[in-house]
């Protein structure tokens, strides 16, 4: 049974509720400007179109859901899935316009591979309580294409794999859903990441790395326009790593393909912004409005009021700017 067929009844091992009619619908936003021939993408970099018909404009802004008892940044603070579906709801309501929902850490040190049991184990109370309550779009991070496919049943509209379809059943499982996928940079694995954090030239060997997983997904039948950009801020990084990727980042924008940058409450912050909790939030914030003033289209945070504040600042500036 194909994954368009399930999402069409009830999977027997992952039941799957019946769609939902979504309270809100994301305005669409005509793409402007004519297309250019270095990127045929570019026309539709105003908005992010989802594969159910709903329209995201860009740029957005991602808040953050770890389902985990040892996320880095806020330590199984929404492990019970009460607390977790409400704090789903509050980043919805303060500025959110996708909902991540991950259930293994993925963290720079000490992060611990768990089995599909248990990420499903942590991830479906919270789908339960979210069902039918949730008015934005939101996506499964996963490494595991059996996650990834009970996470389509329930309504994901996004795949967020920090492996990059390394497994080529999610790349199927993506291209036979006709979803929206993310594809980010990590050399390693979710344990052991930051031990191979060595590079050349960290901005050509990311840039090159993504454009061949863009190609792996093409060839698996995944639509280039159903593709967005991760270049892994922390993942295999050091401190000038992100920075170096961050004011290169025009680079990765010109591909033609959204880009997300996930920088929110990272190591590399902390140590140049201060650690105390107003420090590391205004750090955060800088490092969006760089991001979106170079074009990024997504920012990935903890606190979503004031990234949404900041990325509307920043793309008036460079429509400004480009006017």
């Amino acid at each position: 049974m194909s994954i368009v067929e399930q999402r069409r009844g009830i999977a027997a091992s992952n039941p799957a509720p019946p769609r939902q009619e979504h309270e809100q619908t994301a305005a669409a936003i005509p793409p402007g400007g004519a297309e250019q021939e270095e990127s045929p993408l570019r026309a539709t970099l105003d908005v992010l179109r989802l594969y159910d018909g709903r329209v995201i404009p860009l740029p957005a802004v991602m808040g953050v859901l770890n389902v985990t008892p040892d996320s880095f940044s806020d330590g199984g603070r929404y492990l019970d899935p009460d607390r977790a579906a409400a704090h789903a709801l509050e980043m919805a309501a303060a500025g959110a316009a996708i909902i991540d929902i991950g259930a293994e850490s993925t963290r720079p040190f000490g992060a611990r591979e768990v089995s599909t049991e248990v990420e499903l184990g942590r991830l479906l109370p919270v789908l339960q309580r979210l069902r039918g309550r949730l008015s934005v779009p939101w996506s499964i991070d996963t490494r595991r294409p059996e996650v990834a496919r009970v996470g389509l049943n329930w309504g994901a509209a996004i795949i967020n794999d920090v492996s990059a379809l390394s497994n080529t059943a999610m790349a199927a499982l993506a291209a036979e859903s006709g979803c929206t996928v993310v594809l980010m940079h990590m050399k390693g694995g979710a344990e052991d990441h930051i031990q191979f954090a060595s590079y050349q030239n960290v901005v050509e060997e990311v840039l090159t790395f993504l454009v061949e997983r863009t190609d792996v997904a093409a060839r698996a039948g995944i639509d280039r326009s159903r593709i967005i950009l991760d270049p892994g801020i922390g993942f295999a990084k050091t401190a000038q790593h992100n920075l170096a990727i961050l004011a290169n980042l025009e680079r990765y924008c010109r591909l033609g393909y959204p880009v997300l940058i996930g920088a929110s409450r990272k190591n590399f912050i902390s140590r140049i912004s201060g650690n105390r909790d107003n420090e590391v939030l205004l750090g955060t914030n800088a490092v969006n409005a760089v991001a979106v003033a170079a074009g990024a289209a997504i920012v990935r945070v903890h606190e979503p009021g004031p990234a949404a504040i900041t990325a509307r600042m920043a793309a008036a500036i460079a429509a400004a700017r480009r006017a």
